[in-house]
C-alpha cells in the first residue's frame, strides 16, 4: 500500500508557542501552517486575537488567517470544509500542511474526518430557543441540554451558547442527539497520515505567567488602540463580542471603569480558557507531548520535536 500523505498538527493551548513550533516544523520540512484558531479567521482585531504577525510568519504561507468578514458566522463544518482544501492544496504542491492551534473542535473535527449530518437548519425553531435563552439564561439552556444530549453538554461551556442552540436544535429536529450523529460521522478514517503534538505545562502557574506576558506585549503593541478603533467603527459583531481581549474592555471604553481592571479581566479571561484548551486536549491519546516549561532551551524543545517526527516516519 501506498502511503497516506502526511499531516502535522500542532495543538495545546493559548500563548504555549505553537505559532513558533509551527513555523519552525514547516521551514525543516517544507511545509505551510493551516490555521486552526475561530476568530484568527475574522479580519480584524488582529492583536485581540493573537494572529501571527509577518516577522513570526518568517516567509511561510499561512492560510485560514482574516479570510471571512465580521459579520460572517463560521459553523465548524464550514471551518473543517475550507481546511479540508488547503490541506488538499498544499499537497498538490508537494509541501507538509502544518495544523496550528487551540481550537479544539475545529481540529478534532478536521482529524477525525468527521462527516457532518445535512441537518439544516430550522429559523423558526432556532429563533424560539433562541428567545428561551434570553428568558432563561444560558445555564438553563445548557442544563437542558444535558438532559437530552449530555456527552455535548460536557464538552460545551455555557457562555457557548450558539454551539448549545444547534445541539438543542438538532435533537428536536431528529430526535438524535448531536453527539450521536458526531459518533456516526466518525466512521470514515481520515486520509491523511497525523502526527499530533501537543505543547502542554507541567506547571499551571508557568503556562499563566507566560498569558500575562503576552496581554502586556500586547498592550505595548496598540492592543486598547485597536479595540478603541473597533468600538468607534460602531461594528457589533458577534465575532468581536466572543473575542477575549475586546469584550472584558467594554466598561473601560464607556468610561465605567479604568484600562487597568479591563487588562486584568483579560488576563484571568484568558488563563481560564487556557485551562479549558487544556482540559479538552488532555481527554486525546493520541497528542505526543511536549512540556514547554521542563524544556527550556529552544535548540533541545525542536531537537525533542524532530525526534517525534522521524519516530512517526510518515515523511
Amino acid at each position: 500500500m501506498s502511503k497516506q500523505p502526511p499531516v502535522i498538527a500542532v495543538v495545546g493551548a493559548t500563548a504555549s508557542g505553537k505559532t513558533a513550533l509551527g513555523v519552525q516544523i514547516a521551514q525543516a520540512y517544507g511545509g505551510e501552517v493551516v490555521s486552526a484558531d475561530s476568530m484568527q479567521l475574522y479580519q480584524g482585531l488582529d492583536i485581540a486575537t493573537a494572529k501571527p504577525t509577518a516577522a513570526e510568519m518568517q516567509g511561510i504561507p499561512h492560510h485560514l488567517i482574516s479570510v471571512l468578514p465580521p459579520e460572517q458566522a463560521c459553523s465548524v463544518a464550514e471551518y473543517v470544509e475550507m481546511a479540508r482544501e488547503k490541506i488538499a492544496e498544499i499537497h498538490g504542491r508537494g509541501k507538509l500542511p502544518v495544523i496550528v492551534g487551540g481550537t479544539g473542535l475545529y481540529i478534532d473535527s478536521l482529524l477525525d474526518n468527521i462527516q457532518f449530518p445535512d441537518i439544516p437548519a430550522d429559523e423558526a425553531l432556532r429563533q424560539r430557543l433562541n428567545a428561551e435563552a434570553e428568558t432563561l439564561g444560558r445555564t438553563a439552556m445548557r442544563e437542558r441540554l444535558m438532559q437530552c444530549d449530555p456527552e455535548s453538554a460536557a464538552r460545551l461551556h455555557e457562555n457557548n451558547l450558539r454551539r448549545i442552540i444547534r445541539a438543542l436544535e438538532v435533537y428536536e429536529l431528529t430526535g438524535i442527539p448531536l453527539s450521536e450523529h458526531a459518533r456516526r460521522s466518525r466512521e470514515i478514517p481520515a486520509p491523511w497520515s497525523i502526527l499530533r503534538i501537543g505543547i502542554g505545562f507541567a506547571d499551571r502557574e508557568q503556562q499563566y505567567g507566560r498569558i500575562r506576558l503576552r496581554v502586556d506585549r500586547m498592550v505595548q503593541d496598540g492592543l486598547l488602540d485597536e479595540v478603541r478603533e473597533e468600538y468607534a467603527s460602531g461594528r457589533r459583531r458577534a465575532t468581536a463580542a466572543m473575542a477575549i481581549g475586546y469584550k472584558e474592555l467594554l466598561p473601560w471604553l464607556s468610561g465605567a471603569e479604568p484600562a487597568e481592571d479591563g487588562l486584568a479581566r483579560v488576563k484571568q479571561e484568558t488563563c481560564r480558557y487556557a485551562k479549558r484548551q487544556g482540559t479538552w486536549f488532555r481527554r486525546n491519546s493520541q497528542i505526543e507531548w511536549i512540556m514547554r516549561d521542563t524544556v527550556c532551551d529552544e535548540a533541545r524543545f525542536f531537537e525533542m520535536c524532530q525526534k517525534m517526527i522521524a519516530k512517526w516516519d510518515a515523511l
